[in-house]
């Protein structure tokens, strides 16, 4: 039994160091875990640790994101915003590495605290506590942590950063340093680099074209003809291309002047094209004929275009509005 003595002994200086490490003095806790910050931050936190992290009394500030990395919780937007706490943790620390904010930042993943999950009666994640001073020159009213929002879903860095910074306003906010993408620089160092060699190549066989009347002309009739014929009207509305007619067939046009199909803008857009180069026609080109018979031909010709869309026209108005007054034959 000479044994039994030095069991209790041990059992004693034991139960002697695990006194001294619960009697921490806040200062010394701080000076622990921000030692702890300065190698690898956040730090990992498992239920003891969350629980003398965030222990009272404190004269430090504490921000403790509880999160449920692993695969089998299927938490997608804990994995997105991690390396956004990861981030502004580092950058923080990095910018403060005299502790003059006197903020640690911590992780306490639901793997290595389900304890402290439970008794938070937690059951979702991620959830960021903000732990304000409950002693000091910066202690809060209320030693009740602050819950930031994910309402809107995974958040910036940024984002964080300005919710932390107004609840410590008269502390420093050390800011957030992205690292450089050097791949993004790269891309766009090259398609610059591009698109400014193929400019100058192409510029002697581009400058002819982009001087050249008849494509400006094109391209202005395009664009009134698109325009006018109620394209930029379908792209507001997202108007369907056809409909049902409830007959089982389809209708092409829409009832009144106010409404109108994908279909309808494609018809009326065509209309306005072959009346423009009818019109266009009989002005430029059949003066230039020089034959009597030709151009005589030529002028029947186009003026019956002309008369038979616009008859055409007039039967689609009417077709929208039976109360339409105008109309041409053929089309009555």
């Amino acid at each position: 039994m000479r044994w039994l003595p030095a069991l209790l002994s041990a059992v004693t200086l034991l139960g002697a160091r695990s006194s001294l490490a619960a009697k921490k003095t806040s200062e010394e806790r701080f000076k622990e875990f921000h030692a702890k910050s300065l190698t690898s931050t956040p730090v990992k936190l498992a239920d003891s640790s969350y629980k003398q992290l965030t222990g009272a009394p404190r004269d430090y500030t504490v921000a403790v994101l509880l999160t449920a990395l692993d695969a089998r919780y299927g938490c997608q937007l804990c994995r997105e915003f991690q390396p956004e706490w990861d981030l502004l943790s580092k950058s923080w620390i990095k910018g403060d590495k005299a502790a003059e904010s006197r903020l640690v930042f911590g992780t306490l993943d639901f793997s290595d605290g389900r304890d402290t999950f439970m008794s938070l009666g937690l059951q979702t994640a991620p959830v960021l506590l903000f732990f304000p001073p409950t002693a000091g020159p910066h202690a809060a009213a209320s030693p009740e942590p602050i819950r930031y929002d994910f309402a809107n879903g995974a958040q910036t860095a940024e984002q964080v950063h300005t919710w932390l910074s107004r609840h410590m306003p008269d502390r420093p906010h050390p800011s957030v340093k992205r690292p450089i993408n050097w791949v993004k620089w790269i891309s766009t160092f090259v398609i610059v680099s591009g698109s400014i060699t193929g400019a100058y190549v192409l510029w002697p066989y581009a400058l002819p074209i982009i001087q050249n009347r008849n494509v400006w002309a094109a391209i202005s009739l395009i664009s009134i003809l698109l325009f006018t014929s109620g394209h930029m009207f379908n792209h507001i509305r997202k108007v369907p291309y056809v409909a049902s007619n409830g007959k089982g067939g389809v209708s092409y046009f829409a009832g009144g002047f106010q409404n109108q199909y994908g279909m309808e803008t494609q018809v009326i857009a065509a209309i306005y094209g072959v009346l423009s180069f009818a019109a266009i026609s009989l002005v430029v080109k059949v003066p230039r004929i020089t034959d009597a018979r030709t151009q005589g031909i030529a002028i029947f010709a186009w003026g019956s275009i002309l008369f038979i869309m616009y008859s055409f026209l007039l039967s689609i108005f009417r077709m929208k509005n039976a109360g339409y007054p105008f109309s041409l034959p053929p089309f009555m």
